[in-house]
């Protein structure tokens, strides 16, 4: 059910090679990079790697590292929803327990098409996303 993870690094470089060994064994590898530029100002840089399935038909597990902003933690993580449905529904509950708004549930074209999220962050800001993607393929 986990989609992807964001990871706040110091130095994307190196976190990327550490990475890359690392997971190499189980058949992860390097989706490429998410530019900024191509989404809302709210979206970082990203450099993606992805397990096999993520990799042959767009649909399972990732990390994406992201430069780490001065003072910030936490944690970003991505939850896979079996419908745009079941991301509204998880998102309004978040928001009744508390959850803080970090984006209304809605199509984000600008990833992939047929990607369907929400966003939320806890009192830590911790942050979840739940997605339904119905893509085959990621847009790189």
């Amino acid at each position: 059910m986990i989609d992807h993870v964001y990871i706040s690094v110091t130095d994307i470089d190196t976190a990327s090679a550490f990475y890359l060994a690392a997971l190499r064994p189980l058949g992860w590898r390097e989706v490429g990079y998410y530019r900024a530029s191509s989404g809302p100002g709210n979206v970082p840089d990203l450099f993606g790697i992805g397990d096999a399935d993520y990799l042959s038909i767009g649909v399972g597990s990732s990390i994406w590292l992201r430069q780490r902003n001065a003072g910030e933690t936490g944690l970003y993580l991505g939850i896979r929803c079996d419908s745009n449905d079941a991301v509204d529904a998880a998102y309004a509950a978040a928001i009744r327990a508390g959850g803080l708004d970090e984006g209304r549930p809605a199509e984000r074209t600008y990833f992939a098409p047929g990607y369907y999220a929400a966003n939320v962050a806890d009192h830590d800001g911790n942050r979840l996303e739940f997605a339904h993607k119905t893509q085959l393929r990621p847009r790189r």
